[in-house]
């Protein structure tokens, strides 16, 4: 897979984690606590951005270690990718909490 297919992917990767989480989520509140689906929709995008980060990049360390690794053995692109990594998955999932925000929760960020 090359490098641009690798960013593209992580980033929906972490937007469908926030978009679906969230979704199914709400849905599970509102069927057996009786939650306010639209208001527990908000709440679990913002609660779900570090796990769609963690899942978009494959594990909680591997990225930072590819990193360390860059940094000990002088390879500065394999820095620059990760750090591509990390900003797309974060991208992705911002855009989808800003999707559920605009949607379902207000205008503010």
């Amino acid at each position: 897979m090359s490098t641009i297919e690798t960013l593209v992917t992580t980033f929906f990767i972490a937007l469908g984690v926030i978009l679906g989480g969230s979704l199914l989520g709400s849905l599970a509140g509102f069927l057996s606590a009786g939650e306010p689906p639209f208001y527990t929709l908000v709440e679990l995008a913002e609660k779900l951005k570090i796990w769609a980060l963690v899942s978009a990049l494959g594990g909680t360390f591997t990225a930072f270690r590819a990193i360390e690794i860059g940094f000990l053995s002088g390879q500065p692109a394999e820095i620059f990718k990760q750090l591509a990594l990390i900003i797309c998955a974060f991208g992705g999932a911002h855009l989808g909490y800003i999707i559920l925000k605009s949607c379902f929760g207000g205008n503010s960020f």
